[in-house]
C-alpha cells in the first residue's frame, strides 16, 4: 500500500484528533546537566553512537546489519536524486500533505506537487542533544550534515508523533515561543532547505514540509524559539515544529541540520559562534565523540578545499585525490579518483568509490589479506573475511585529498562487522556519486570551515 500522501498530513493538522504522546524516561535523558558546555567561543556537545549505550535513537542490538545497509542505501539514492534534481522513488509522493494546509485548512492547490526528498535517516546517524524554549528543556536530536533545516515533535501532535525519549515539546510551556508568518523571508527559504515548497495555514502560519530519502517525513509550522545548549542560549531561531512525523528517526525528537543553508543550525548560530563546525564520530559504545560550533584549533588540521558544485550547494563537496594500500598506490590513473563529485556526510554509513578506484581497492586488500579466510558476500558488501575486524590484522589503507589532507585508517575504519563472525571492506562502488561515509571518519576529528571553504582531518579526536 502507497504511504499517507503528505498534503493528507497538511490538511489533517488542522482537523485530526490529538494522539497521545508516548514519553520515555531513562538514564540518559536524566543527564542534562553536564550534556553540554561553552569554552571560549565554541559550544561542545556530546556525540552518541546510533547504538551506544546512551544513544537515544535505540537500534535494537537485534537489528542485522543488512538493514543498516537498506537504510543506507536509501540515503545514497536520495543523494543521488538530488544531485540530479529528481525525486527519488523511495520517497517521491503526492503531497497529500493535509498535514500542512490542514493545519487549518485543504488547500488544493497543493495536491499536485510532487515532494522531493532530502537525504535518508536510516540507522547510522549519530545523536546529541539541544534545549529549547523558555525555561528550556533538553531534546535529543539527530545530527546531520547533509540537512538544512532543525526541526523537532511538537505537541499536540496533531496527527502522529513517533515515540521519542523524552517528553514531546510543547510550543505552550514556552514564553519565547511564536510561529512564523507565511509573509516572512524565512518561510520563502524553506523550498532551498527542505528541498520541498512551504505551504500557508487559513491563519497565515508557514508550514514546512521535509521529506526523506526512506520515506519518512515531518510536516509542521515554521516557528521561532530560543535554542539553548546549558547556560548559553541564543533567541529567535528558526526551525520546524512538527505535527505529522513519520518514519525512522529512531527515539530522537528531531533531527539538527548542519547543511550550508541559511535556515541551518550552523548559519543561525553563525554570528554569534561563526561559520565553522567540527566533530569526532565515536567508533563505538566504549568511546565518547563530540559535536562542536565556532572556533578550533587550526594547528592540529590537514586541510582539503570544499569544492564549488551547482549540483547542489548545501552539501558539502571535496576531492578524493589517491588512495594508498600497504604504502602502495591503487593501481588506477589520478583521473579516477574524481570522475564522479565526492561527499563527505556523517549520516552515511558504507562510503562510496568510482568504480574503477573500488575495485582496485578491494583486490589491494584482499591481496594483503590473503592469509585470513575469505567469507561469502553480504548484501553489496563483497569483500569479505571470516572473523572481526578488532582481531585481524588489516593492511594499513590511506586516503589522500586534493590539499594534502589525509585519512589513515585503522582496522575499524576500513572493515566493518556485519555479525558476530564476518567483517567487510566498509567500502563499495558508487554510481552517481562517490560519498565519504562516517565508518571512515570515526575517532577523527573532522572540522567544517565554511568561511575558509575548508575541511580538515586529524586523529585521535574521540576519547
Amino acid at each position: 500500500m502507497a504511504p499517507l500522501p503528505l498534503l493528507l498530513a497538511v490538511f489533517s493538522l488542522l482537523f485530526a484528533v490529538a494522539t497521545p504522546i508516548r514519553d520515555i524516561t531513562d538514564a540518559c535523558s536524566s543527564q542534562v546537566q553536564d550534556f553540554e558546555h561553552l569554552n571560549g567561543t565554541a559550544l561542545h556537545l556530546p556525540l552518541h553512537h546510533p547504538r551506544g549505550p546512551c544513544s537515544p535513537a535505540a537500534v535494537p542490538s537485534d537489528l542485522p546489519f543488512s538493514a543498516v545497509l537498506t537504510h543506507d542505501a536509501a540515503r545514497i539514492a536520495s543523494f543521488a536524486a538530488r544531485l540530479a534534481k529528481t525525486p527519488s522513488s523511495s520517497a517521491a509522493r503526492p503531497i497529500t500533505t493535509t498535514s500542512a494546509t490542514s493545519l487549518d485548512r485543504p488547500d488544493s492547490s497543493l495536491a499536485s506537487v510532487p515532494l522531493t526528498p532530502g537525504t535518508s535517516f536510516g540507522v547510522g546517524n549519530y545523536v546529541s542533544r539541544m534545549g529549547l524554549g523558555t525555561p528550556a528543556k533538553p531534546y535529543v536530536m539527530v545530527v546531520d550534515t547533509g540537512s538544512s533545516l532543525t526541526w523537532l515533535q511538537c505537541s499536540p501532535c496533531r496527527i502522529s508523533c513517533h515515540r521519542q525519549s523524552g517528553p514531546v515539546f510543547d510550543p505552550k510551556t514556552s514564553s519565547s515561543y511564536s510561529s512564523v508568518s507565511c509573509s516572512t523571508p524565512q518561510c520563502t527559504d524553506l523550498s532551498t532547505a527542505t528541498l520541498n515548497p512551504a505551504a500557508c495555514s487559513s491563519s497565515d502560519v508557514c508550514i514546512y514540509q521535509a521529506s526523506y530519502g526512506d520515506s519518512s517525513f515531518s510536516v509542521g509550522y515554521l516557528s521561532k524559539d530560543t535554542i539553548s545548549f546549558g547556560s548559553n542560549s541564543v533567541p529567535n531561531f528558526y526551525y520546524g515544529c512538527g505535527q505529522d512525523n513519520e518514519g525512522l528517526f529512531g527515539r530522537s525528537a528531531g533531527l539538527m541540520g548542519l547543511a550550508r543553508n541559511k535556515l541551518s543550525l550552523l548559519y543561525q548560530l553563525a554570528p554569534t559562534l561563526g561559520y565553522s563546525f567540527s566533530y569526532c564520530l565515536p567508533s563505538s559504545s566504549s568511546s565518547s565523540g563530540y559535536l562542536s560550533i565556532g572556533s578550533y584549533n587550526p594547528g592540529q588540521y590537514s586541510y582539503t578545499p570544499m569544492v564549488a558544485s551547482t549540483l547542489d550547494d548545501s552539501l558539502y563537496f571535496i576531492k578524493l585525490a589517491g588512495m594508498t594500500v600497504a604504502g602502495k598506490p591503487l593501481s588506477v590513473s589520478s583521473s579516477e579518483y574524481s570522475s564522479l563529485p565526492t561527499i563527505i556526510d556523517s549520516g552515511t554509513v558504507i562510503t562510496r568509490l568510482p568504480t574503477t578506484v573500488y575495485t582496485a581497492l578491494s583486490k589491494a586488500v584482499a591481496g594483503a589479506m590473503k592469509g585470513t579466510k575469505r567469507a561469502d558476500a553480504y548484501s553489496i558488501l563483497d569483500t569479505c573475511f571470516v572473523g572481526q575486524a578488532s582481531q585481524l590484522r588489516a593492511p594499513a589503507v590511506t586516503m589522500d585529498f586534493a590539499g594534502g589532507a589525509s585519512l589513515k585508517l585503522k582496522a575499524q575504519n576500513l572493515l566493518v562487522d556485519v555479525d558476530s563472525s564476518t567483517t567487510c571492506l566498509a567500502f563499495a562502488p558508487a554510481r552517481s556519486a562517490a560519498i565519504i561515509g562516517n565508518t571512515q571518519q570515526q575517532s577523527f576529528s573532522v572540522v567544517y570551515d565554511v568561511k575558509s571553504n575548508r575541511i580538515g582531518f586529524a586523529a585521535g579526536g574521540c576519547k
